[in-house]
């Protein structure tokens, strides 16, 4: 993985985030705790989307799902979101979570197909 072009991808998507969501504190710490649940699109040498996920034993969660805004529209939010699901169902993952910021209104748009087959709490 390459984590400047992975970082640079999370400074486009989450330019405001405070320091313990950036990838430089972040990514570390999901590659020495779970490996296997930090997914990364790529696509030549680009990083053109990520998405981190958790599992502990009981319900899952999805971080960080990002898409380099020169690559959004082409299904690639989508199958981040199902590859992660994926691989948490085959865990044991029957339930998964996650929060979106309601100013976040491309965000909101992108998950309200999801909130039939998401609980919503």
């Amino acid at each position: 993985m390459d984590f400047e072009r992975l970082n640079a991808l999370w400074n486009e998507a989450f330019p405001n985030d405070p320091p313990w969501n950036q990838a430089i504190n972040a990514v570390p710490a999901k590659v020495s705790f779970q490996p296997d649940l930090l997914f990364v699109a790529v696509e030549g040498a680009d990083v053109l989307g990520s998405v981190m996920a958790g599992y502990d034993g009981h319900r899952g969660w999805l971080y960080s799902v990002a898409v380099r805004q020169s690559a959004r529209r082409r299904n690639l939010g989508t199958m981040l979101v199902r590859h992660a699901e994926q691989a948490l169902s085959a865990l044991g993952c029957g339930k998964v979570n996650l929060q979106v910021r309601t100013s976040n209104e491309a965000v909101v748009r992108f998950y309200d197909g999801w909130a039939m087959r998401l609980r919503i709490e």
